[in-house]
């Protein structure tokens, strides 16, 4: 599988090449040890951990372990954490950075209310000083680089961006990756690229731009607008990693989509065991099959499929009865 990886680095984290400009963004539930190696070989170019709990470091270290699991294929490795007390960030980063991460990434920018309301994720937003304080703390204490991924600010009446940037730039951020978006907007309008811009002209560390990025020709237009080093796909990569190929979800036949059902849910089962695996699969696999023609007939039964082996013979009956009927490519 080919990606946009370069022979020389698109851009560094401090001392760490990052062979390729784009990247899966870390999304709860999604951005686990399977689908970040499957995005890495279809060119994703560094890994980001789902965000994990400093405080929950520090005291469910064993239940939080598997999610901080990595292939060494998927390096620069970058594990997200997100907390609102300054101490226990650093001492959650200190306790992982053992684990060998490439880098260490503050979570800024969930939206979700038992984070942000909590002060932690997008909530750190408001207190810019503090960001300041963190980043200054964890770049003393530890090794690697220290990242973070922000929004734009809390709402519209605090468009903050600029002030949070230059904060942690000043403490040692290593780079930042931008969702142009408030806190209270969570995903709904448009995301500001022009506020992107912004901050690629305020600091000289990388600026890696998120939000609305759907299409290959929204990955060139993103760089254009805002000049960000590198851009980070959510969303859009949920039943679609041949994004980062630089290849649009209807240049992709059935064959293909197929074969990496069955390559995904093989890497699932491995990961979680064949009970939980499966079930955790099916999200991923209702996104894999949207669009399929005549999928309804078996939609509902692969998403309350519950052995693996009737999942498989569900695809295969009807791969079959596509390849059979109206060719491979999908429409």
């Amino acid at each position: 599988m080919t990606g946009t990886a370069s022979p020389a680095p698109a851009f560094w984290v401090r001392d760490i090449p990052v062979y390729g400009d784009l990247i899966l963004s870390p999304m709860a539930g999604f951005s686990d040890k399977p689908y970040r190696l499957i995005c890495r070989q279809f060119g994703s170019a560094m890994s980001y951990t789902e965000f994990v709990s400093a405080d929950g470091l520090l005291h469910s270290f064993d239940r939080l372990r598997p999610k901080l699991e990595f292939d060494p294929v998927e390096r620069p490795m970058v594990f997200q954490i997100f907390g609102s007390d300054e101490e226990i960030l650093e001492r959650a980063a200190r306790k992982i950075e053992a684990l060998g991460p490439d880098i260490i990434d503050i979570n800024m920018g969930c939206s979700v209310k038992k984070v942000s309301g909590k002060g932690a994720g997008a909530g750190l937003l408001k207190d810019p000083r503090k960001i300041g304080r963190i980043f200054a703390r964890l770049t003393r204490a530890l090794s690697v680089p220290v990242t973070g991924k922000i929004r734009l600010g809390w709402d519209d009446q605090s468009l903050n961006y600029l002030e949070v940037v230059r904060a942690m730039e000043e403490n040692g951020a290593a780079l930042v990756a931008v969702h142009g978006r408030t806190k209270m907007q969570g995903y709904k309008g448009r995301a500001n690229w022009d506020a992107i811009a912004e901050i690629k002209q305020a600091v000289s560390i990388p600026v890696i731009g998120n939000g609305d990025v759907n299409t290959v020709a929204d990955i060139d237009r993103m760089k254009q607008v805002t000049g960000c080093d590198g851009v980070m796909i959510g969303r859009a990569a949920i039943g679609n990693p041949w994004i980062f190929q630089r290849k649009d979800i209807h240049q992709v036949t059935l064959e293909e989509k197929i074969a990496l059902i069955y390559r995904h849910l093989e890497l699932m089962l491995d990961f979680y065991g064949p009970d939980y695996g499966l079930v955790l699969f099916r999200k991923h696999v209702a996104k894999y099959v949207r669009g399929l023609s005549h999928i309804s007939r078996i939609k509902q039964q692969l998403m309350t499929c519950t052995r693996a082996e009737d999942f498989v013979a569900l695809i295969q009956a009807y791969e079959a009865m596509r390849l059979e009927g109206d060719g491979a490519r999908v429409r």
